[in-house]
């Protein structure tokens, strides 16, 4: 019987050939941990008695979700990861440098066929690249770093096919939201999902990333896209040759193969205070915005700010509205100041943040007050997701979030747009 690309990858990584269901300890390629799940990874390695990290060399430790740091408590813990990864050997992303996912992809750690585990629940966008990733508690990534191997039971493959042509002002955040408000947050749990299909072939690296980094809100272990020419030319660009990638063979089993037409989907909102809880813009009344914020791992590409940039472009936000930047990486952040897409921004009334998660999840950037409504290109948005359980925060594309800036008021983006 045929295998999935899931199944190969695992089968590579354990020495024999697995499939779906079996339960398996596999060599780990590559590892991640940020400051909200490193120190306590830490921490337990050091009560394992570790003398060395396993593969030190592909371990990033990345200072992102409280970058500054806030506090002097938070202080002490970024002190600690540079300590460990000093002592250790391991790569660290220092402060600015911006969102690990980000980072882990642009270091070139996650390549086609890997395995690789994050301590963080969106440790999957890595999917993006043909590879399986996926998202692990502190004391597993302690256990990798002690051993190079973690155990799992080899999840079933659902194959996604998406087809169509997508309508003026619908992007890809648009489709990942339509997705799980389709499937809901538990409706493909513990499963591995394969993309597929001409929108996916026409997608860009940027689009297939939001696509991959928010499968964890339906549940999925890991999200794969297909390895072709986008795939190939990311890696030039960071420089790697690599010409081979990963697929299902024409006899694997999947537990189930969804098709979805997308030439009539509109932009998507999630509203308040669940992920899955989607519907499209023209169902929803008008509602006030107070913050408007574009970034996360799930949005904070040069794509993604080039869309929001262009258009901004001689306008300005509405009186009353915040509008928050936040570049994925420093390097996104260097290009959008060479195509003056900063100037744009500050020029609209918006605010430009360090590289990093700060407003997304709420320790010390962009805390929206009481009541306030927030649109945001985040994954997440349940109660005090950016700090403050009394505000309500909405889920949109980057093109609707700008609309909505624009207008003060959750907008389709076709009503801006020249």
């Amino acid at each position: 019987m045929g295998k999935t690309i899931s199944e190969k990858i695992f089968s590579n990584h354990c020495g024999k050939s697995v499939h779906a269901g079996e339960l398996i300890v596999a060599d780990i390629d590559a590892i991640m941990g940020q400051d909200g799940t490193s120190p306590l990874a830490i921490k337990v390695f050091e009560e394992l008695g570790g003398e060395r990290v396993i593969n030190n060399e592909k371990v990033l430790l990345v200072l992102d979700h409280s970058a500054p740091p806030p506090n002097e408590g938070v202080a002490n813990l970024h002190k600690l990861m540079r300590e460990f990864a000093e002592k250790y050997r391991t790569q660290i992303s220092e402060i600015g440098e911006g969102v690990c996912h980000q980072v882990f992809m642009e270091r070139g750690l996650a390549l086609p066929g890997n395995l690789i585990v994050g301590a963080d629940s969106h440790t999957c966008t890595y999917g993006a690249l043909n590879c399986f990733a996926t998202g692990v508690g502190s004391s597993e990534l302690a256990a990798v770093m002690y051993t190079g191997k973690l155990w799992f039971k080899v999840p079933e493959t659902v194959k996604i096919i998406l087809n169509g042509k997508l309508r003026k002002g619908v992007t890809a955040k648009d489709i990942i939201l339509y997705l799980v408000g389709y499937f809901k947050s538990d409706g493909l749990t513990y499963k591995a999902i394969e993309f597929e299909g001409e929108i996916i072939k026409n997608l860009s690296f940027d689009g297939r990333a939001t696509i991959t980094n928010m499968v964890v809100e339906m549940g999925a272990k890991a999200g794969i896209m297909p390895f072709d020419e986008i795939t190939k030319n990311f890696f030039m660009e960071i420089g790697i040759n690599i010409n081979e990638g990963v697929s299902s063979d024409e006899d694997a089993k999947f537990s189930a193969i969804y098709n979805f037409d997308l030439s009539n989907l509109e932009p998507q909102v999630s509203i308040p205070h669940q992920v899955d809880n989607v519907y499209p813009i023209s169902q929803l009344e008008k509602i006030k915005i107070h913050l408007a914020y574009i970034g996360t791992c799930t949005n904070g590409r040069i794509e993604d700010l080039r869309i929001s940039a262009s258009l901004l472009k001689g306008k300005k936000i509405a009186k009353g509205v915040k509008m928050i930047i936040a570049p994925a990486s420093k390097k996104i952040y260097l290009q959008a100041l060479k195509e003056g897409l900063i100037e744009t921004f500050l020029s609209a009334g918006a605010v430009v943040v360090n590289p990093g998660c700060g407003p997304c999840v709420g320790t010390h950037q962009g805390v929206p007050a009481d009541g306030e409504n927030v649109i945001s290109t985040a994954n997440r948005n349940f109660k005090g997701r950016m700090g403050n359980n009394k505000a309500f925060i909405y889920l949109a594309s980057p093109l609707t979030v700008t609309a909505s800036a624009i207008k003060g008021e959750i907008t389709n983006p076709l009503d801006v747009m020249d």
